[in-house]
C-alpha cells in the first residue's frame, strides 16, 4: 500500500494556527521513497513470468528428448516387396552384427514403419536382447491388398533381410499385431529354409467373422446397449454378411438399411476381399516354432481366450507361451490411458514406455533371449 510523505513535525506551541504552511523539503535520508510507477512494476512481473515460462519450456523439452532417446540405431532402408519399393526402418543394437532379427507385420490401417513412434519402445526392448528390428511402411494402396498379398510382402522382406551381412539369416522371426494374425501363419507355413524361427502374435484372431461378432457384442456391452439395440445390431450384421457372401457391389451396400455411412468404397472392397479369412489351416501347417501369444484382458476387438484355445489345439505341443495382461486394451496400452485422450497424448509425449502394462516389454525381451540359445 502506498504511504504518504510525512510532514515535518513541530512543537504544538511554536506554530500558531494562523502560521502559513511550511514548504515541503526534499527527501532526506530515512524518509520513505515515493512508490514505484505501476508501469515499472508490471514490466518486472512480466519479465519474471517470461523467465519462469522459458525455464519450464526448457525443462519439458529436456524431458521429451530424454524420454524419446532410445538405446538403438535406426537406419532408413528401401525394401523390394510384392512388386513395390517400400520405405522402412532397420533398428539395430549398438555394436557389430550379424544380429538376429524381428520383422514387424502391421495390423489394420495406414501405418508407417515406426507406427508414429509407437514401435520404438518395442525395438529398444528387442535391442537389449541383442535383436535388430525391421519394419516397413504399409503401401499407399493397402486397402487393395489381400492377406495372401500381405504374406508375400512379408516373405520378400524376410528374403531381403537374410541377404544382409548385418543380419543372421538363421535367426529371423516375426512380430505381428491384430490383423497380422491372418498373415503370420501363412508366412511361417510357406517360408523357404531356413524359415521363420519364432513368432510373437499380439492381439491376433483366427476367424474374421467370429472376430467381427465378438467386437460388435463387446462394444455394445461397453456402451450399455439394451437387448433390443443389440438384437437389431446383430440383424444388421447378418444382412451385411449376406451381401458380402454374394459379392454385392458397394452401391448395393450403401442402399441397405443398416449401411455405415462412413464406410468408403475402398474399405468395402477390402472387406469383400478378406472377410473369409481364417487362420486355422495355416496354423495347422506351421512347423514347430516357438510362439508367444499376447493379449490384453480389456480387448474389445479380439477374443483372446478363443485365440488361445485355437492356438493350443492347432500348434505343435510345447511351442506356445501365453501372456495375458490385466488392464490392457487391444493395442496393449494400459486401459485408463487409452480411454482418456488427454492422458494418451501426454503419456505418448512425456513417458512413451509407460503406455504399456507392466511386464509387456520385458516378457518379450526374455522370450527373444531364450531363442538365442
Amino acid at each position: 500500500m502506498a504511504r504518504l510523505l510525512r510532514k515535518p513535525s513541530t512543537p504544538a506551541a511554536s506554530a500558531p494556527l494562523t502560521t502559513p504552511t511550511t514548504p515541503a523539503l526534499p527527501d532526506a535520508p530515512g524518509t520513505p521513497l515515493a512508490p514505484r510507477k505501476p508501469r515499472r512494476r508490471l514490466r518486472t512481473a512480466l519479465l519474471r513470468t517470461a523467465a519462469v515460462l522459458l525455464a519450464t519450456a526448457l525443462l519439458l523439452t529436456g524431458v521429451v528428448l530424454w524420454q524419446h532417446d532410445y538405446a538403438l540405431r535406426e537406419q532408413h532402408v528401401t525394401v523390394p516387396a510384392a512388386g513395390r519399393e517400400l520405405p522402412g526402418v532397420l533398428a539395430t543394437p549398438e555394436g557389430r552384427g550379424p544380429f538376429p532379427l524381428v520383422v514387424f507385420v502391421h495390423g489394420d490401417g495406414p501405418v508407417d514403419a515406426t507406427h508414429d513412434g509407437f514401435y520404438r519402445p518395442y525395438w529398444e526392448a528387442f535391442a537389449r536382447a541383442g535383436y535388430a528390428s525391421l519394419s516397413l511402411d504399409k503401401p499407399a494402396d493397402w486397402l487393395g491388398q489381400t492377406m495372401d498379398e500381405r504374406a508375400r510382402e512379408t516373405t520378400d522382406a524376410l528374403a531381403w533381410a537374410a541377404a544382409r551381412p548385418d543380419v543372421d539369416p538363421a535367426r529371423i522371426g516375426l512380430w505381428g499385431a491384430s490383423q497380422a494374425g491372418w498373415v503370420l501363419p501363412k508366412v511361417v507355413a510357406r517360408a523357404p529354409a531356413p524359415g521363420v524361427r519364432f513368432v510373437i502374435a499380439v492381439g491376433t484372431a483366427v476367424n474374421w467373422h467370429r472376430q467381427g461378432e465378438y467386437n460388435l457384442r463387446a462394444r455394445l456391452r461397453a456402451e450399455g446397449a439394451s437387448a433390443v439395440r443389440t438384437a437389431n445390431a446383430l440383424r444388421t450384421r447378418e444382412a451385411t454378411l449376406a451381401l458380402l457372401r454374394r459379392g454385392a457391389a458397394y452401391e448395393e451396400y450403401r442402399a441397405s438399411p443398416g449401411a455405415d455411412r462412413e464406410l468408403t468404397a475402398e474399405r468395402w472392397s477390402f472387406i469383400s476381399r478378406n472377410h473369409t479369412a481364417d487362420a486355422t489351416t495355416d496354423l495347422r501347417a506351421m512347423p514347430s516354432v516357438p510362439v508367444l501369444l499376447i493379449s490384453g484382458a480389456d480387448d474389445l476387438n479380439v477374443d483372446g481366450a478363443e485365440t488361445e484355445a485355437a492356438y493350443r489345439s492347432l500348434l505343435a505341443p510345447g511351442t506356445l507361451t501365453v501372456r495375458r495382461y490385466p488392464g490392457a486394451t487391444h493395442a496393449l496400452v494400459r486401459t485408463p490411458i487409452e480411454r482418456s485422450s488427454w492422458r494418451l497424448a501426454l503419456t505418448a509425449v512425456f513417458a512413451p514406455r509407460a503406455l504399456f502394462p507392466a511386464g509387456l516389454l520385458d516378457d518379450q525381451r526374455r522370450f527373444l533371449e531364450q531363442q538365442r540359445h
